[in-house]
């Protein structure tokens, strides 16, 4: 976005600089030459018609006017000097008038011979640039810059702001994936990608919850047949058969009822709270050593973090069963660094295969298929954990480690100074 403002803005300035640019070098190509020849040789005549009246020694001092004994130097232009004398004689001056460039600076003299055989040389008006014209120029640039630049910032921020607009609504998507509401109010324009906005909320909101009711429908539904299977299996007269049988439908149920636990995950979630991290862990490993499970504690920082008590332990649970199941025992560690509380569980299993490291959170996501009947779990672990942990801000990532085995690491921003739920 800030890249998009800077565009625009150096844009807009640019084009109003560009335009009022063009506009001064017109300005100043056309009054460069001066007045045209037809405004000044009126002038320079009436001059030279008080002249011609007047007495020599009755010419004032202020009168622009000298005295020569020859006319003036430079270059004569012709054109000009035809048009001064033709004035003189409709004025009834039987003169002689010379119109020369000047030798040294901008504009022309007049040179117009007296019957006392002098000339009297006055100047021809001439508008020439001010002085300092180029400090002149820089600051009327400079102002023009600076005007530019406001007006720029200004118009850049009402056009942007509807991306901006949609920029905030993207940012503020929650763990379901819905947008939050944007209120309707600006510009017309502003208000239609507010509302527009707002309506694929709505509808968004509409199909995760259909999602949500279809995954725990389906899960609840097939409780019903595979209760049937299960007596069917029990009459079977084949022991092996019947122990197969019993075995698939075991996970079929391990199936369903992960399906329903990540449906309510994701609709019934418990109140955010400061939880003390480090009696979490403690708690959890102590009912996985219980279970049989080899789970071992390493340092553990005391630290709090904000989550939900009941979603975090359960989302820390998974990890853990995971790392003790799949990778044969593992390591707990928890450490507070920069105002970060970070997790790591280690495990002393094979690891993941680097290139399908991105899909182990997917839901049913198994790394060798063929260990379903050897190790229970319907695939759901690592992807409920993942939905509880980045609900409450918190990011989890995988690793294979250096000497073997996996090592998962989530992370939390620390709280402190408030009481704890334990």
């Amino acid at each position: 976005m800030n890249s998009l403002r800077r565009r625009l803005i150096l844009l807009l300035v640019a084009s109003i600089v560009g335009v009022v640019g063009l506009a001064t070098a017109a300005v100043i190509s056309v009054r460069g030459g001066g007045p045209p020849p037809e405004l000044t040789m009126p002038w320079v005549a009436q001059q030279v018609e008080i002249v011609m009246r007047l007495r020599p020694g009755q010419i004032p001092d202020v009168f622009p006017v000298e005295l020569s004994d020859h006319p003036a130097g430079g270059t004569v232009d012709r054109a000009e000097t035809a048009m001064l004398n033709d004035i003189l004689r409709r004025r009834g001056l039987d003169v002689s008038a010379v119109v020369s460039e000047k030798a040294e600076e901008p504009g022309q003299l007049a040179s117009v011979r007296l019957p006392d055989n002098r000339w009297a040389i006055m100047e021809v008006p001439h508008i020439t640039p001010p002085k300092r014209e180029w400090l002149v120029l820089a600051g009327w640039i400079s102002l023009i810059v600076a005007g530019a630049t406001a007006v720029s910032v200004y118009f850049t921020a009402v056009l942007i702001r509807p991306l901006e607009m949609l920029e905030a609504a993207v940012s503020k998507i929650g763990s379901d994936g819905v947008l939050a509401a944007v209120p309707e109010v600006g510009s017309a324009e502003v208000k239609a990608t507010a509302h527009a906005l707002n309506q694929l909320s709505s509808r968004l909101k509409t199909a995760m919850e259909s999602r949500m009711r279809l995954v725990a429908a389906a899960g609840h539904d097939l409780r019903t047949p595979m209760t049937r299977m299960r007596l069917r299996a029990e009459f079977l007269a084949d022991d092996e058969e019947r122990e197969k049988w019993l075995r698939d439908l075991e996970e079929l149920d391990r199936i369903a009822d992960s399906a329903i636990r990540l449906v309510r995950e994701e609709v019934d979630q418990d109140a955010v709270e400061p939880v003390d991290l480090e009696r979490t862990v403690r708690d959890i490993e102590a009912e996985m050593v219980s279970l049989g499970h080899a789970v071992s504690i390493g340092h553990l920082d005391k630290v709090s973090v904000r989550a939900g008590a009941l979603g975090l332990r359960r989302a820390l649970r998974n990890l853990i069963v995971n790392a003790a199941t799949h990778g044969k025992g593992c390591g707990i560690s928890l450490s507070a660094a920069d105002n970060r509380a970070t997790l790591t569980i280690a495990d002393r299993g094979p690891g993941i295969p680097p290139e399908l490291l991105g899909k182990a959170f997917e839901p049913f996501f198994r790394v060798d298929p063929g260990r379903r009947q050897s190790i229970p779990g319907a695939g759901l672990g690592l992807a409920i954990a993942k939905e509880i942990i980045e609900r409450h801000g918190g990011t989890i990532a995988l690793e294979n480690r250096a000497g073997g085995g996996l090592s998962q690491r989530v992370a939390f921003d620390a709280v402190s100074g408030v009481a704890v739920r334990h």
